[in-house]
């Protein structure tokens, strides 16, 4: 088995895709309309994301909640550039960059919906 996709319930899965596929080159591979607004968006690399808004359970409080409680890495080539580009198209800061004893450039931002996104240059890259 392998993962085929992770899925988060978020309040408007149509804008959050959207932001996604234009900031973060995102592909949409499949959505549906009411009553969830299903998309499943896949990166680069085919890893997929689906967001919907399913009223049978609660979109956790993402903008409250600490971001290692869940989060999505992206591996940079060059963080600060990246970083730069996300807080210009809406992202805020979560907790600023800094660098680990093992070498590693890391920041955690907030999407504009509150959802943690942490960027991540490896000394050694891992993927």
């Amino acid at each position: 088995m392998k993962i085929e996709h992770v899925a988060f319930n978020v309040a408007d899965p149509e804008a959050f895709a959207e932001w996604y596929v234009t900031h973060l080159g995102y592909t949409v591979r499949r959505k549906a309309g009411a009553p969830v607004h299903m998309h499943f968006i896949a990166d680069a690399n085919g890893m997929m994301i689906e967001v919907y808004h399913n009223e049978k359970a609660p979109v956790p409080d993402y903008p409250r909640q600490d971001p290692l409680v869940a989060h999505i890495a992206y591996a940079c080539d060059d963080l600060a550039s990246d970083r730069a580009q996300l807080l210009e198209a809406g992202a805020t800061i979560a907790e600023d960059t800094t660098v680990t004893p093992a070498g590693d450039t890391l920041c955690m931002l907030r999407d504009p919906w509150g959802f943690p996104i942490q960027l991540v240059q490896r000394a050694e890259p891992m993927v």
